[in-house]
């Protein structure tokens, strides 16, 4: 999409480099090397004027993309050519940047997870007393609503939004630390003045927003950053698939349908065909960012020492890949809950077609209250069940067990309120209740303490 789009491009890598020189030379002359403000701000002044052709050309000739840069912005800003990239190794300026851009990302991830949480809300509410089918082993099981449903789906996004948060605040820079993580070049260029490295690294890190530094490093960040962002991302992925996997199933019931524009066609030959396309859209992406983590991990074991390069290629594919991807999953998420249209009376008539099995406890105690005898009753229903049964899956008839009870003089206490006793809501236990608490006391926080969030107009489409 538009905006995580820009987080990972050229433009957007090698502007940072800049600002990471920038803060690097700003911070230097702060404690005492000679650097001048002409430098400093002709360097701020060029900041954009990338010359990504030259950059190209250096890069060939040096065989090395850092310098390539260093070169490029030296022949925008020529007086503080001298000064570029002082002490610096190329992890400074590439590892800081993956920090930026993860950091970047992350925030796009949480604003719209919480739109999506914000959807699905709205959802919960209005669906929060619908009673329908819960399925255990995918087989009937007691009543849920319908609503209560999509508080499950909520519960996955709220971890996946935890994680979101505490990565952002707790994301270090990698900061100022040398080709092997001693910070020997900068020891040196402070004249063995360790209070003065230490100080350089934490201003950089606070002109670049960073709240600190990572402790201590090799040559790189530790690649275990890396695996557990993709975990992250992985995760939001399980969450989508699990969601979008239940409407899927629903939409074969025809109990739940995804949007579905006016003039779509679900099949080129099958013209009636409604097919979930937005949520099997979702799960062959959920898919692939699930897969990611494996790879980081891979990549994290095999760092020998303070750095090995065989990170550094796989690592441009699967960092950017994760996050685009796990963008495309909230847009469409965000999108399928918004226009999610349930069919009350279909959702009913697979109720009616298996409640009555389930009321049949309520049945028989209500008759023992009446002086029936619990064991007559218990073999009543027993063969009734299994003769009605045998009716719906024999002769694919519609269930008959009520009328069979209602026809039994044996179940004469309950013959006057037998249509009563099996409304469907009287079989949702608290999943209402439990729904409103959900809102009050998990969402409705969330959306309080994220509403300038919510306030963000995206200008993300979808397309299916």
């Amino acid at each position: 999409t538009k905006k995580m789009s820009s987080l990972w491009p050229p433009a957007m890598k090698f502007s940072t480099w800049r600002k990471l020189w920038i803060a690097l030379a700003t911070a230097e002359q702060e404690l005492g090397i000679d650097i001048s403000d002409t430098q400093l701000e002709e360097m701020r002044a060029k900041l954009y004027d990338i010359d990504f052709e030259y950059a190209a050309k250096k890069e060939s000739e040096f065989r090395h993309d850092v310098m390539g840069h260093v070169h490029a912005f030296g022949a925008a800003a020529p007086s503080a050519m001298p000064i570029i990239h002082l002490g610096a190794t190329s992890c400074y300026v590439g590892d800081n940047t993956d920090l930026v851009q993860l950091r970047e990302s992350l925030k796009l991830i949480k604003r719209k997870l919480v739109k999506t949480i914000a959807i699905l809300k709205d959802f919960a509410v209005k669906h929060r007393d619908l009673p329908t089918l819960g399925f255990t082993h995918y087989q009937p099981a007691q009543l849920t609503t319908v609503g209560k449903r999509s508080t499950l789906w909520m519960q996955d996004l709220i971890l996946d939004l935890e994680r979101v948060e505490r990565e952002i605040d707790e994301l270090p820079m990698r900061g100022v630390k040398g080709t092997t993580g001693t910070q020997a070049s900068f020891l040196e260029l402070f004249d063995g003045d360790h209070e003065k490295v230490k100080a350089l690294n934490k201003r950089v890190c606070e002109l670049m927003g960073f709240k600190k530094a990572i402790p201590v490093s090799g040559q790189t960040y530790t690649r275990k950053i890396d695996f557990n962002i993709l975990s992250l991302l992985s995760g939001i992925a399980q969450s989508a698939y699990k969601m979008c996997g239940d409407i899927r199933l629903l939409a074969n019931l025809k109990e739940v349908e995804e949007p579905f524009a006016k003039t779509q066609i679900g099949s080129s030959a099958m013209a009636y065909k409604r097919n979930p396309m937005r949520s099997e859209r979702v799960c062959s992406l959920a898919r692939y960012v699930m897969g990611l983590p494996n790879t980081a991990a891979n990549t994290h074991a095999n760092q020998w020492f303070e750095r090995t390069l065989d990170d550094s290629a796989v690592r441009r594919i699967v960092l950017p890949e994760g996050f685009l991807a796990v963008d495309v999953i909230l847009n469409l998420l965000a999108n399928i809950a918004d226009g999610l249209h349930v069919w009350p009376n279909v959702v009913r008539k697979h109720v009616m077609a298996e409640l009555p099995f389930m009321a049949t406890e309520v049945i028989l105690m209500e008759c023992v209250k009446a002086g029936g005898d619990r064991q007559e009753l218990h073999e009543a229903i027993r063969v009734h069940s299994m003769d009605a049964g045998a009716v719906v899956k024999g002769e694919g008839k519609a269930n008959d067990l009520m009328e069979r009870i209602a026809n039994d003089p044996i179940f004469a206490p309950v013959h006057g309120k037998l249509e009563s006793m099996i409304d469907p809501i009287l079989f949702v236990g608290r999943a209402p209740e439990q729904v409103d608490e959900f809102i009050a006391e998990e969402i409705s926080p969330i959306l309080e303490a994220n509403s300038d969030l919510l306030k963000v107009e995206s200008v993300d489409g979808v397309n299916v």
